[in-house]
């Protein structure tokens, strides 16, 4: 049986689909690699990892959340979130108490000192906005197509496990 020969315009569209520097998947994972290199030494001053800090501002939105409202929103489970807050705990940016009307709930708030924190942090945001080297206008519209593909992929690994 003869094979056809695959035309060289094809040819050529495949290889390059399969370049490191075309993949989207790629893009994405060395932005996040140095941008997080950009905030280690800047989280460092306020003694946080870029976790911890992750939660720190979901709770300077909104303070008093349930871990598990945590979770969702950082897509953490609780195996990576619990050791997370216990030492947010230690260093005393939070507090966690079980919900009196339903001890299996634990509540997540900002101590004094977490809130105080939050004023420290801003410069921080500052920083990297100036390392970005773009406008707030552009930032916004990329945090909103990275929302948007990420709402897309969610959906298409929850049709998966369905």
């Amino acid at each position: 049986m003869r094979q056809t020969p695959i035309k060289p315009r094809r040819r050529a569209a495949e290889a390059s689909a399969l370049h490191l520097e075309n993949q989207l998947c790629f893009a994405l994972y060395s932005v996040s690699l140095t941008m997080t290199k950009i905030y280690q030494p800047l989280l460092k001053k306020l003694k946080v990892t870029y976790p911890q800090y992750l939660v720190l501002l979901v709770l300077w939105e909104q303070d008093e959340r349930i871990v598990s409202e945590l979770g969702e929103k950082l897509f953490l489970d609780s195996g990576t979130l619990t050791p997370l807050l216990k030492r947010l705990e230690i260093v005393g940016y939070v507090r966690r108490l079980r919900d009196a009307s339903d001890e299996r709930r634990v509540i997540v708030s900002l101590t004094p000192a977490g809130r105080v924190l939050r004023q420290r942090a801003f410069a921080l945001h500052e920083e990297v906005a100036c390392a970005a080297q773009c406008s707030a206008t552009e930032r916004a519209s990329l945090t909103r197509q990275l929302g948007r593909l990420r709402g897309a992929l969610k959906q298409t690994l929850n049709a998966r496990n369905d």
